[in-house]
């Protein structure tokens, strides 16, 4: 039995347990499993790994991406630049951490570029941001931040003006504003800057066309969901657990 597993909070809409089931009966891995692992505390986690001694990876979820680190035995090159692991790979008694949250948003991303995409608005600064400044670093796109404080670096929403959103023709949404069941919520942007030039990425995938979405393309923007990002990501995962 080759036991994979999501580590977690709250973890009864789960992306990963329903596409790694699917993926595994697909392809008919019948002794490969995928459960969810709920943890009130990430100090749970050692009792965890003697619970199931043959665990051969975990993605990893909020609260625990950072808090997980000091659990691990080494970082790939990417975790420890974001200061974050989603996925652990389990090989010889030693816990490796490496994060495919950039990977699938550079690579959801990358199709969708043009010559003008050469700056970047990304609204929120929580875990999922500094996966997301990571890859757009790699990709070449300069990043600046907004958040509801005033910070050194960081540009406020009172603060963010038309003139800077018609500068910045790709936005990226890293909040969880306009996720189901609060669909009509949206981070506080001037949308009425936004035109043709623009690419909005939401890391949001349900609704498909989120609240922050449909206000861009109601100005003839290009708009993409998180969903590819999420299939890229536990590609990804699955491609370091099997190395």
């Amino acid at each position: 039995m080759r036991r994979f597993g999501l580590l977690g909070q709250t973890l009864k809409h789960s992306f990963s347990k329903a596409y790694f089931t699917e993926k595994f009966r697909r392809e008919g891995r019948t002794d490969h499993v995928y459960e969810n692992f709920e943890l009130d505390t990430v100090r749970a986690f050692p009792a965890l790994l003697e619970r199931y001694p043959d665990l051969a990876g975990l993605n990893v979820t909020i609260p625990y991406k950072r808090e997980i680190l000091p659990y691990l035995h080494s970082l790939d090159p990417a975790a420890e630049a974001i200061g974050a692991c989603n996925t652990i790979r389990f090989r010889d008694g030693r816990l490796g951490g490496f994060n495919t949250d950039f990977t699938g948003f550079r690579d959801s991303l990358r199709p969708l570029l043009g010559p003008s995409h050469t700056q970047a608005l990304v609204l929120g600064t929580g875990g999922a941001s500094a996966a997301i400044r990571y890859a757009l670093g790699a990709l070449g796109i300069g990043a600046s931040s907004v958040s509801r404080s005033r910070a050194t670096g960081i540009i406020s929403y009172d603060d963010l003006d038309a003139s800077t959103v018609e500068a910045h023709t790709l936005i990226v949404n890293t909040t969880p504003l306009g996720t189901w069941p609060d669909v009509d919520a949206f981070p506080p942007i001037p949308y009425e800057a936004i035109g043709p030039q623009h690419l909005l990425f939401d890391v949001v995938y349900n609704p498909e066309v989120s609240a922050f979405l449909r206000k861009g393309q109601e100005r003839g923007a290009q708009i993409k969901n998180g969903y590819d990002m999420l299939v890229l990501q536990a590609e990804a995962a699955w491609k370091i657990w099997n190395e």
